[in-house]
């Protein structure tokens, strides 16, 4: 199973193959070494571990203190998190979108937001965590959302920003109790749906941007205003909390495999893109929302 996340979508924790890791063969009479219940697609056989060591070939047993834990996803996504609310932090206080200095902030945050886009990408196709790129983007990226929320907050409505981000907390927790509990299964069918829809989305949204470019009003197709925009709006936030899922899914298996620790800053990458999507995603239908009042 992989995720709609970019990230693991490249290097997504249930791979076939990792290096340094060798999956052993199923046993007669029972499940192999080193596989999981929990795999997609086992019935019962279990499907094998890509993070099982082949003792076969002698090789030493993985240092317990090596492995993925759910501590250390949860301290790489609050460095990371952390970075992106200080640096959004201090663009709002720093770069004000004022008449004055408005094309200045918003120069730099459109710069911004491209160096963070090239940043993701570039580590969407390493193939190790680099926490350094991981870090630096969630910094470009803060700056972004920094002058895009005050902006918004400045010219639609003060407390939307607050309404978006409590907005996106709501969202967080409920798709993590949802999961918890099992009301969200993380299955093949499920993880096809959703892919189908983003890049249905996706698509729709870069038809939309482009008709806009020449569109004197700069509103395209209308998917971004009005009773469009409020049900594209409320898609695009649906659409992030199946991201949400599909993260908890892979990062649960990281840690059911034995992940190795530096695969936590992968989940982290992962959820705190899935997470600025669905921050934009909110600030963007409560800006049309605020607007129409």
């Amino acid at each position: 199973m992989r995720s709609s996340n970019p990230v693991f979508s490249r290097r997504g924790f249930s791979r076939d193959n990792a290096a340094g890791f060798n999956a052993q063969q199923p046993q007669a009479g029972g499940p192999a070494v080193g596989t999981s219940p929990y795999a997609e697609g086992a019935t019962n056989p279990y499907a094998t571990n890509p993070y099982a060591q082949d003792t076969q070939l002698g090789a030493p047993p993985q240092a317990r203190g090596n492995v993925m834990t759910i501590d250390d996803v949860v301290s790489r996504t609050a460095m990371t998190l952390g970075t992106v609310v200080v640096t959004a932090a201090l663009s709002w206080v720093l770069l004000p979108v004022d008449q004055s200095n408005i094309a200045k902030s918003y120069g730099i945050a459109i710069g911004a937001a491209l160096v963070a886009f090239v940043l993701a990408m570039v580590q969407s196709f390493k193939r190790k965590a680099s926490p350094a790129i991981i870090l630096a983007y969630a910094a470009f990226e803060g700056v972004f959302l920094g002058v895009i929320s005050s902006a918004v907050s400045t010219y639609i409505s003060p407390g939307v920003v607050a309404q978006a981000v409590l907005g996106t907390m709501a969202v967080f927790a409920g798709v993590l109790i949802a999961y918890k509990m099992r009301w969200i299964r993380v299955t093949r069918r499920f993880y096809g749906f959703v892919m189908a829809a983003a890049i249905g989305f996706i698509l729709l949204m870069a038809v939309n941007a482009l008709f806009s470019l020449f569109d004197g009003a700069g509103d395209g197709l209308g998917f971004r205003s009005g009773g469009l925009g409020i049900l594209f709006g409320v898609i695009g936030i649906i659409l992030g909390a199946c991201f949400l899922a599909l993260d908890f899914k892979q990062v649960e298996d990281g840690v059911t495999y034995g992940a190795p620790r530096e695969e936590s800053w992968l989940a982290a990458f992962g959820l705190t893109l899935t997470l600025v999507w669905i921050y934009l995603e909110m600030l963007r239908l409560l800006s049309i929302l605020q607007g129409d009042d």
